[in-house]
């Protein structure tokens, strides 16, 4: 399966990108990456609850995660 995305960097300077693709890409990158598998979606709706309840934290970085 090849999947071609488009890449594009706002400005030289900037750190932000955009990402564009069509629905039909963006689908099989989430099935490719496991978004449909019950276990995410179980995750998914735990992090919702965590989030609502004020268990979260804002982080610079993901080393932040250690």
């Amino acid at each position: 399966m090849t999947l071609n995305i488009s890449i594009k960097n706002k400005s030289k300077t900037s750190k932000n990108f955009v990402i564009e693709m069509d629905a039909n890409k963006f689908e099989k990158l989430a099935a490719s990456f496991g978004f449909f598998n019950s276990a995410f979606l179980t995750s998914l709706d735990k992090a919702e609850k965590d989030y609502k309840s004020g268990r979260a934290q804002k982080i610079k970085s993901l080393k932040d995660l250690n």
